[in-house]
């Protein structure tokens, strides 16, 4: 008989942290962060088919949450790092992923309405990262 999902074992966001050069973010709560691979076609003999040489990476990502305070402004364009962790006291464990070299890609001066809470969504890029914790099935 097929093995099913334990549905309880879905790593839910509601745990997620975000620690920028070690300090926790608790205003935010959204990361995004993505690899992008640039792919060299090559047109070989022997084959009827186009083949791929990996080429450059490219890392991206958005952070975004409440503005409580002027952190982000005052970090300017430093570059700093990011350590992701994503937790579910269900999962089969916790995942830490760390960014580094991140910049950010413009720095939000104002951006607000009266009577609305004030978001901040901040663009970045980054050079490499790190699997610091993976989650394993058990």
């Amino acid at each position: 008989m097929a093995q099913y999902l334990d549905p309880g074992r879905v790593i839910m966001g509601t745990f997620g942290q975000i620690f920028i050069d070690g300090a926790w973010q608790s205003n935010l709560n959204h990361l995004e962060a993505n690899v992008e691979a640039e792919k060299k076609e090559l047109n070989l003999v022997g084959t009827d088919y186009t083949v791929f040489k990996l080429g450059r990476k490219k890392g991206t990502g958005t952070m975004s949450g409440y503005k409580v305070t002027s952190d982000m402004i005052s970090r300017g364009f430093a570059k700093f790092s990011i350590i992701n962790k994503l937790d579910d006291p269900e999962a089969y464990g916790f995942e830490r992923i760390q960014l580094n070299n991140c910049m950010v890609d413009k720095i939000q001066l104002a951006n607000w309405t009266a009577g609305e809470e004030i978001a901040e969504e901040t663009a970045f890029t980054f050079e490499s990262y790190e699997l610091l914790d993976p989650i394993v099935a058990s």
